[in-house]
């Protein structure tokens, strides 16, 4: 059966506090665990004014207090940021807190900018280019490879699922190659979705922890009682990409009435393209959209997402989405 779970970018919105965008994100992981979402991960991004979960295993402690069962984790962690064993040990340190509930995705993205790179990393030395050699050493490092000169503490033994993300063909190879659940960045770089997942699936292998496939994909919700009120929900998150395209991020900005219509038609092609993964619209809309593309993908997981101005607002989209999930998943079983 499939599952359900939220992707949450820890939204900063036009007027409010980071702390309340955390206020707001350890909110909604207590209300994802009630209506019965399976994890909730939160994913690191850098330098930008619309987004607080920089500091991405922080957050997760935050979300992790607040929540009891739902499993937590990062969608994903940039790795070429970071030296391994400091991850092996953030995270290890998660798992030691909420022993089962952790689960560590990778990308190899930047996450940011090249000015913002430098300073997170000093040099770019390693860069993007050695990343499956860094997963293999942090999946060493939380194996306790002997063959290590040193032992990541805590970390060693951690119950910690890696996944491998992406959004081109590259994270499908590695994915497969090392026998890793594969998560795909459908919700805003959807071009290469069908041909990454079929060759993952084609040239998987199994490993210790994963014997088959297993695919996540990710798919923009904006639900609401009526089709008009989903509308105007979606245009804060078409805002946040016209403004990122065009040099100008900041602050998740409130809903426009007409935003999409009014936009020149280069733009509004823009928007059209990189949230083609979307359903916008009532409970019958979202129930039908997400059969389609769980026919189309036969994705094992989807992880919604969705950026609302509103918080009040955005709950009530994912308890719509979660009744439009569970009419679909019922029907999986019939």
């Amino acid at each position: 059966m499939t599952r359900f779970s939220l992707l949450d970018l820890v939204p900063v919105r036009e007027g409010d506090s980071v702390a309340t965008a955390l206020a707001n994100a350890a909110d909604l992981a207590v209300h994802a665990e009630a209506l019965g979402y399976h994890r909730l991960w939160v994913a690191e991004h850098h330098g930008m004014a619309g987004i607080a979960s920089a500091a991405t295993a922080v957050v997760l402690a935050h979300i992790g207090q607040a929540t009891s069962t739902i499993r937590i984790g990062a969608g994903g962690i940039m790795l070429p940021n970071h030296a391994p064993l400091l991850i092996a040990e953030q995270f290890g340190t998660l798992d030691a807190l909420f022993p089962g509930r952790i689960d560590l995705g990778l990308g190899r993205a930047p996450g940011s900018d090249q000015r913002v790179s430098q300073a997170i990393r000093r040099n770019l030395s390693g860069g993007p280019d050695q990343f499956p050699r860094d997963v293999m050493e942090l999946q060493a490092y939380f194996a306790n490879d002997e063959r290590l000169s040193i032992q990541a503490t805590p970390g060693a033994g951690a119950d910690v699922p890696l996944w491998i993300l992406g959004s081109s063909l590259y994270g499908a190879q590695l994915a497969a190659a090392l026998g890793l659940p594969y998560a795909f960045a459908s919700h805003f770089a959807p071009a290469a979705l069908d041909e990454a997942i079929e060759i993952y699936r084609r040239d998987f292998r199994p490993s210790a922890q994963l014997k088959y496939p297993y695919v996540m994909a990710g798919y923009n919700v904006f639900a609401a009682d009526t089709q008009a009120q989903a509308h105007l929900l979606a245009s804060s998150m078409q805002q946040a990409f016209v403004r990122l395209r065009t040099g100008q991020p900041g602050k998740l900005q409130p809903p426009v009435p007409g935003y999409y219509e009014g936009l020149p038609m280069q733009a509004q092609a823009m928007l059209s393209d990189v949230l083609s993964v979307s359903s916008i619209g009532t409970q019958a809309d979202v129930e039908r959209d997400i059969a389609a593309f769980l026919r189309r993908t036969q994705a094992d997981e989807l992880i919604l997402t969705g950026q609302i101005f509103d918080p009040a607002a955005r709950k009530h989209s994912f308890a719509i989405a979660m009744a439009a999930a569970q009419q679909v998943a019922s029907r999986e079983t019939v």
